[in-house]
C-alpha cells in the first residue's frame, strides 16, 4: 500500500518555484557593519542555491544552504529549501541494488528533519506544514506497510493545516487531492489486514474530495500539467470518462515547464488511449 509513490514528486519541484523570503536582521535595531556583511553573504548563498536547484543540482544546492545555517542556524528559508533539496536527492536514487530503500529513506528523513525544524521556527506558515507533509509522504514511499498506515494520518493532518493557513496554496491542494484518491482506493481487505495485523485503522479517503481539491489546484495553476493529470485519474476512479478525457486532451497544448512535464504528457496520452472507448 503506497500512499503517494511517484504522484508526490512533480508537486515538490513545482512548489519549489514559490519564493520564501525571510528577514535575517534584528527588527528595530540598526544593523552593524558585520551584520550587513553576513546578511549579504547569506543573500548570495540563497541565490547560489536557487540557481543550482533549478539546474537540477540538489546536492550542490544543499551544500550552499548548509553554509547559510552555519552562519544563521535559525534561517527559516534555508530549512525549507533543504527539505525540498533532500526530497529531490532521494528521488534521484535509482530503485535498484540491495539497499536503495535505505539510501532513499536517509535522504527523505533529512528532508523531514529540516521541515520539522522550519515548523518549529514558524508554526504559522502554510509552507512549514506543506513541506512536513511532502517529506513524510516521501518517507512513506519506502516505509514498511505498518509505517505507511501510521504516517497516512499525519500527512492528511499536516496538509489540512497548510490549507487552513492558506486555502489558495495550490501545491497543498494538489497534495490533498492525491492523498484522498490514494486512500480511497485502498480496498476493504487491505484495511482489515492493517487493522488486524498492525492494530491501526487506515484513514478514510474520498474521491469527491479528491476531485474538489484537484479542481482547485488546476484553477489556481492552470498550466501545471501534473494537477490536470491527477484530476483526470480521480475522474477515472469514479468512472467519469467524459471529464477525464476532456482534461487529458487539454494537456498536449500546455508548454513544458517543469522537469517531469514530458513524462506526465506521455502518461496522459497513455491514459487517454486506455479510456478513449469508455
Amino acid at each position: 500500500m503506497k500512499m503517494f509513490g511517484k504522484s508526490i514528486r512533480p508537486i515538490v519541484f513545482f512548489a519549489a518555484w514559490l519564493s520564501f523570503g525571510t528577514d535575517t536582521t534584528h527588527a528595530g535595531e540598526p544593523a552593524l557593519p558585520e551584520e550587513n556583511k553576513i546578511s549579504a553573504e547569506i543573500a548570495q548563498l540563497h541565490k547560489n542555491a536557487e540557481r543550482l536547484y533549478f539546474q537540477f543540482k540538489p546536492k550542490e544546492a544543499a551544500a550552499e544552504l548548509l553554509k547559510i545555517l552555519q552562519a544563521d542556524g535559525r534561517n527559516f528559508e534555508a530549512m525549507i529549501k533543504l527539505a525540498r533539496a533532500y526530497i529531490d536527492i532521494g528521488d534521484a536514487i535509482p530503485e535498484s541494488g540491495s539497499n536503495w530503500k535505505e539510501r532513499k529513506l536517509k535522504e527523505y528523513s533529512s528532508a523531514e528533519d529540516y521541515a520539522r525544524k522550519a515548523l518549529k521556527l514558524d508554526p504559522n506558515s502554510t509552507w512549514s506544514y506543506f513541506w512536513v507533509a511532502a517529506s513524510v509522504g516521501s518517507v512513506a514511499e519506502v516505509a514498511p506497510i505498518a509505517k505507511q498506515v501510521e504516517l497516512s494520518a499525519e500527512i492528511r493532518d499536516t496538509v489540512e493545516k497548510s490549507l487552513a493557513l492558506d486555502s489558495k496554496n495550490g501545491a497543498a491542494c494538489h497534495l490533498y487531492g492525491v492523498w484522498h484518491r490514494k486512500v480511497a482506493e485502498i480496498g476493504g481487505a487491505s484495511r482489515m489486514f492493517a487493522s488486524v495485523f498492525f492494530g491501526k485503522n487506515v484513514p478514510q479517503g474520498s474521491l469527491d474530495k479528491s476531485i474538489e481539491y484537484l479542481k482547485k489546484a488546476v484553477a489556481l495553476n492552470p498550466t501545471y500539467i501534473a494537477s490536470r493529470l491527477e484530476l483526470a485519474r480521480s475522474h477515472v476512479a469514479k468512472k467519469e470518462w467524459l471529464a477525464a478525457r476532456s482534461l487529458l486532451k487539454s494537456i498536449p497544448e500546455i508548454p513544458i515547464q517543469y522537469s517531469e512535464d514530458a513524462e506526465n504528457k506521455r502518461e496522459a496520452e497513455q491514459l487517454l488511449n486506455e479510456i478513449k472507448e469508455r
